[in-house]
């Protein structure tokens, strides 16, 4: 523990497994006090069991009122908030538009942009007046796709373009008062992200597909199969005092991919 993060009051949206679960750990290994918001109540129950005392909230972070309960928990438990991390995703399992049903893809749009943009801006929403107060930090989760073809489907890759348009446009509004960047990861082992309800993919998870860990590796310069632990620093970095000079940036723990030839 270096303490970047020494008494800094965080909320995680998506914390209950991979990314935002590592986040979690690794801001409390910081110093910052972490709340958490999670749709899934097995994984709330999980968080409770195992960090005893976290503000947990279970709701749906695609609503108004899920992002306003979270908010008012760690107000409530900290006194005020200083960070906010959205962790919260969805997939498309690599379906291009030519496999997309014409008959589905209005219920497939409405699901992907509900959680992979909408949580986003409701949550931002949601914590601004006590990030205002604290001139606090913002860092969303964008992705290798928000910047790279052939990582998702069509409407994974759109969706993930827009969170990166989000940062650009709050960092813009937000700014000098709040700080806003992206984190945007590469490929990930024991990931849960799972796949889109209304094309019948929900059950299946990113994490369980076969050799998962040697073909990220295989596709990326640094031969490197990151974890969602090996993601967590960069948003401890953009969450800390050492890029206060950052805002409208990303940080691409993502194997160099900008490098590939």
């Amino acid at each position: 523990m270096t303490g970047w993060l020494e008494g800094r009051r965080a909320l995680v949206v998506g914390a209950g497994s991979g990314i935002g679960r590592a986040v979690v750990d690794a801001f409390r290994g910081e110093g910052a006090q972490v709340a958490v918001l999670e749709r899934d109540a097995a994984k709330c129950a999980k968080l409770s069991s195992e960090v005893p005392g976290t503000p947990v909230v279970t709701g749906d972070a695609t609503t108004r009122r899920a992002n306003e309960q979270a908010v008012e928990a760690a107000v409530s438990a900290f006194g005020g908030l200083d960070i906010l991390v959205n962790c919260v995703g969805v997939f498309d399992f690599y379906q291009g538009l030519g496999e997309l049903d014409a008959d589905r893809i209005d219920d497939a749009f409405a699901e992907m942009f509900a959680v992979n943009v909408k949580s986003h801006l409701h949550s931002v929403k949601a914590a601004l007046p006590a990030l205002r107060d604290s001139r606090g930090s913002i860092v969303l989760t964008e992705s290798a796709s928000s910047y790279y073809p052939g990582r998702g489907g069509v409407l994974y890759v759109s969706s993930k373009f827009a969170v990166r348009g989000l940062v650009t446009a709050l960092a813009h509004e937000l700014a000098p008062d709040v700080r806003v960047n992206g984190v945007a990861p590469g490929g990930t082992v024991g990931t849960d992200l799972r796949g889109l309800g209304s094309l019948g993919l929900d059950t299946r998870s990113l994490g369980d597909t076969p050799r998962r860990a040697e073909e990220i590796a295989d596709r990326v310069p640094l031969r490197v199969a990151l974890s969602g632990a090996d993601h967590a620093w960069s948003y401890v970095f953009l969450a800390s005092e050492r890029s206060r000079g950052i805002t409208g940036g990303v940080v691409h723990p993502d194997g160099g991919m900008v490098v590939k030839a």
